[in-house]
């Protein structure tokens, strides 16, 4: 496997995780009343604790995305700039 396979492999784990970020962010922001009354009714949350649960879910994948694709992304590139 070489390493710009690699690279290629993790920029585009970046745009579809972030394009999955996005899609979450959106069908939030534009559904949050549906959503809301569904999970309410599932798991008995409060407005609050519904909001805060996924601007959490949403920071941890971000994070997740971050430190799993970008970082190693960027550290690939270095690599690949240096002796590839």
């Amino acid at each position: 496997m070489s390493i710009k396979f690699v690279c290629d492999f993790l920029l585009w784990c970046v745009v579809v995780n972030y394009a999955i970020l996005l899609l979450w962010f959106f069908v939030f922001r534009l559904a949050h009343d549906g959503l809301y009354r569904l999970h309410a009714s599932w798991f008995g949350l409060a407005g609050g604790q519904f909001d805060a649960i996924h601007y959490a879910g949403m920071a941890l994948y971000k994070i997740c995305i971050l430190v799993f694709n970008l970082a190693p992304y960027i550290a690939a590139r270095v690599v690949m700039g240096h002796g590839g």
